[in-house]
């Protein structure tokens, strides 16, 4: 039997934190299937129940193309190149050199990060996580992709309409406090196994840059993001929710706050949340996501939930792929 046809009681994460030694505030181990992570939250039921969420059978792309962000904010991942070739008249073929599947819209896969302090997710050793090898690789949700109920907070409308928009060009960090409050705002009630997007905007107003001031931003090493704070990873893992994904850079803040509890688990992430979420959760993580079309569709529509579906490239040992994600509404 999948994961998706079992419907398990988890503990709280206070609980996971009383967990002795290495599997203190980890998830690992107790999923049906170990290395799919918090997906495994949704079950069959819930993909049937996610089915009423199609109310006008629109259908709406969730990606950016693979060049979008040509500058972007990292220092590394550049645009692909795209050759299409020709062996005679009637013939036409085409690949991509220098593709970073991390570069736009994407997924994080659970072999990303590695717990400074703990390892690799449910403790697969380090000498796995390479070429060839499919253990915690990304082809566990091409396999059997992440499709559900998805539901969009939108911080920026919110905070738009309270007449303090999100300071983008500060790189703001957006507390669960202000999540709360939207969420509220919004008449919103999260169920297990949701697939949470948070729209802050941050995508469409980092693309309306030129390119001198993109380069800017990137040089700042600031972005809008979520705050680093323990109460958000328990508020996520607490709601049970399958997965998370945002329209901007790195889900959270850049840099991280000066408060994050993570500066001394986490030293070479500098303090980042995506160690709790994805080495010890098993929670991936939805970066750079085409969230605009769809929150101004829902906006209109006065509802914010849709049927959503993921399916990351099929690529053994994968860290993260392409989210090829879709909504229907």
């Amino acid at each position: 039997m999948t994961s998706l046809g079992r419907d398990a009681t988890y503990p709280s994460f206070a609980a996971l934190l009383e967990r002795e030694g290495a599997l203190a505030g980890t998830s690992w181990g107790l999923f049906p299937e170990p290395t799919r992570g918090t997906p495994s939250f949704i079950t069959e039921g819930a993909v049937l129940e996610a089915k009423n969420c199609i109310r006008t059978g629109t259908a709406l792309g969730l990606d950016y193309p693979a060049d979008a962000f040509d500058p972007g904010m990292s220092l590394k991942r550049g645009a692909p190149r795209h050759t299409i070739y020709s062996s005679h008249p009637a013939h036409r073929d085409d690949y991509l050199d220098g593709y970073y599947l991390q570069g736009s819209t994407q997924i994080d896969g659970l072999r990303h990060r590695r717990a400074d302090d703990v390892g690799f997710y449910n403790g697969t050793p380090d000498e796995r996580i390479t070429e060839g090898t499919p253990d915690l690789g990304i082809q566990e949700w091409a396999d059997l992709p992440i499709v559900g109920r998805g539901v969009l907070v939108d911080l920026e409308g919110f905070r738009t309409g309270q007449g303090a928009p999100i300071d983008h060009a500060a790189g703001e960090p957006l507390g669960l406090d202000l999540i709360e409050a939207a969420i509220t705002a919004q008449s919103l009630s999260l169920r297990h196994g949701d697939i949470l997007m948070l729209h802050t905007g941050w995508c469409e107003w980092f693309l309306g840059l030129g390119p001198e001031e993109k380069h800017r931003i990137r040089d700042s090493r600031r972005a809008t993001g979520i705050a680093q704070s323990e109460g958000f990873v328990a508020w996520a893992w607490d709601h049970r929710l399958a997965l998370l994904a945002a329209d901007n850079f790195a889900f959270e803040c850049l840099p991280a706050v000066p408060a994050s509890p993570y500066l001394g688990s986490a030293p070479n992430d500098h303090g980042m949340m995506h160690q709790q979420l994805l080495a010890k959760l098993g929670m991936p993580l939805g970066e750079l996501w085409r969230l605009g079309p769809l929150a101004r569709h829902m906006r209109s529509a006065g509802r914010w939930d849709a049927f959503i579906t993921v399916k990351p490239l099929n690529i053994t040992g994968g860290t993260g792929s392409p989210a090829n994600a879709t909504a229907l509404i």
